[in-house]
Parts: C-alpha cells; sequence; structure tokens
C-alpha cells in the first residue's frame, strides 16, 4: 500500500479548539456543559480548560470558563498583517457617509466569506452580520462577487464542502445557476444579493483585486428593499462599490 500524502492531525489540539470555538458560540460556559456541548468527558476537557488558563487564552469565574482579551489582540493582529486594513477602514467609512446604508468588506477563508470591517451610514440597518463572522459565499453579493474571479475548480471544491443551504426562497441552490450567475457577474464586475440571505434586504458587490490580481476581498452595500430600487440599485450603488473596490485596489498593489 502507498503512503498517504496527507499530514496527521493531532487529537489533542483538535479537542483544545473544539472548546474555544464551543465557547465563543455560547459566550462561556461550564465543565460540564462544555463537555456535554462538544461531546467529550469531563475530564478531558477540564485538563484542556486548565491548559487554556495557564497560557491565558481563557479566564475563569467561579466555576464558569470565557474567552480571554488574547483573543482581541491576536484578532487586531491578524487584521494589519492584512497590510490594507487601514486603507479598507478609510473607504469604507467614506462609503457609508455618502450612501448613507450599510457597508462591509469581506475576505474569503476556507470557502466562507469572513468579514473584516463594517460600517453603518444615518440609514443603515442594523443586520446580524458582525467582524470576523463567517458566512456561505452564494447566497450574499460581496461572497459571489469573489467567487466570480475563482476558477471552476475552486468553486466546486467549495460547494462540495459547505453545500448551497437555502435560506430564503430567492437563494440560490443548484450549481448550474450558480455557475450562470458567476458567469454574469464576471462580465459587468460586480454581483446581487436580491433577498437571497435575509428577507426584505438587498445587497450590491464588487471585487478586490491584489497585486497579482488576485481576489483579496469584495466590498458591498446593504440595505432594504424598499430603498434599494430602480436607478438606485442597479446604476448608482454598483458604480459607487466598484469606485470604492479600485481605490482600496490601488493601494494593495502599491503598498
Amino acid at each position: 500500500m502507498g503512503e498517504t500524502t496527507e499530514p496527521r492531525t493531532i487529537q489533542a489540539v483538535g479537542i483544545t479548539l473544539e472548546i474555544i470555538d464551543y465557547l465563543h458560540e455560547t459566550d462561556g460556559a461550564r465543565v460540564t456543559e462544555i463537555a456535554e456541548g462538544i461531546g467529550r468527558s469531563k475530564g478531558t476537557v477540564h485538563c484542556h480548560l486548565a491548559t487554556l488558563l495557564d497560557y491565558e487564552h481563557v479566564i475563569k469565574s467561579g466555576e464558569r470558563y470565557t474567552l480571554g482579551l488574547r483573543y482581541l489582540e491576536l484578532g487586531e493582529g491578524v487584521k494589519q498583517h492584512l497590510g490594507i486594513y487601514d486603507v479598507v477602514a478609510d473607504e469604507l467609512d467614506d462609503l457609508a457617509g455618502e450612501c448613507e446604508e450599510l457597508v462591509q468588506f469581506a475576505t474569503e477563508e476556507h470557502g466562507r466569506a469572513v468579514y473584516l470591517y463594517k460600517k453603518g451610514g444615518e440609514r443603515a440597518v442594523q443586520t446580524a452580520s458582525t467582524v470576523g463572522k463567517r458566512e456561505h459565499l452564494h447566497c450574499i453579493s460581496l461572497g459571489k462577487a469573489m467567487l466570480a474571479h475563482y476558477p471552476r475548480e475552486r468553486v466546486e471544491e467549495i460547494i462540495d464542502r459547505h453545500g448551497l443551504p437555502a435560506y430564503t426562497e430567492e437563494t440560490i441552490t443548484s450549481r448550474d445557476e450558480l455557475f450562470s450567475t458567476l458567469d454574469t457577474i464576471r462580465e459587468r464586475g460586480y454581483a446581487f444579493d436580491d433577498e437571497e440571505k435575509i428577507d426584505g434586504l438587498r445587497c450590491v458587490a464588487a471585487p478586490v483585486n491584489g497585486a497579482n490580481d488576485e481576489v483579496i476581498g469584495a466590498v458591498s452595500i446593504s440595505g432594504p428593499s424598499s430603498r434599494m430600487t430602480g436607478d438606485r440599485y442597479y446604476e448608482e450603488l454598483p458604480n459607487k462599490v466598484i469606485r470604492s473596490a479600485n481605490v482600496i485596489e490601488i493601494n494593495a498593489k502599491f503598498s
């Protein structure tokens, strides 16, 4: 038998990461709750928590464990390593003030969109998206704007891994429909989300390319369907996200 080329994984590390994810999702819990939540023994969970506590990755208050502020430090470091975070923040602040709607920037990691920056204008609606949150790519304009410029093989891999779950009646759940939509997005340069993730919410997004013309993220504007209509939705706002994407691209290529 030939040797596998896949690297081995370490179970102990996997358990630690399961605990971290669980604490993030629940905003803290007791040992028994964590053990039940991830399907591990209390003894195993307790040992991992003791290690995380010793390395200052969690804090303990009474019998309850929560993630520590070390993750704030790590998250800020990751953002700065992107190299364009300050440019993204400045440009999206201007865009939010101009369009008065919710504007966001996201990149792709492990086949999902990750929100990196969010700014609300005067009339912005509040959505469940938060910085750091991960979303499926096929149902949001940010995701489709990026997918449209990926090789077909990469898109197929992402679909195989994460599927095409439906969120509303408008969500694309067919591979053929998705690829047809991506062709259209690639030709016109921007993507729409017509209530495909949230009923009553429309979005438009444009991709941002890096120094080697690879897609490094996307910029979007979101608002209620009642305001996202006619020329404003189909012409004015697409022009705005394309302009902002171009500003970020120029800085990314020469930074």
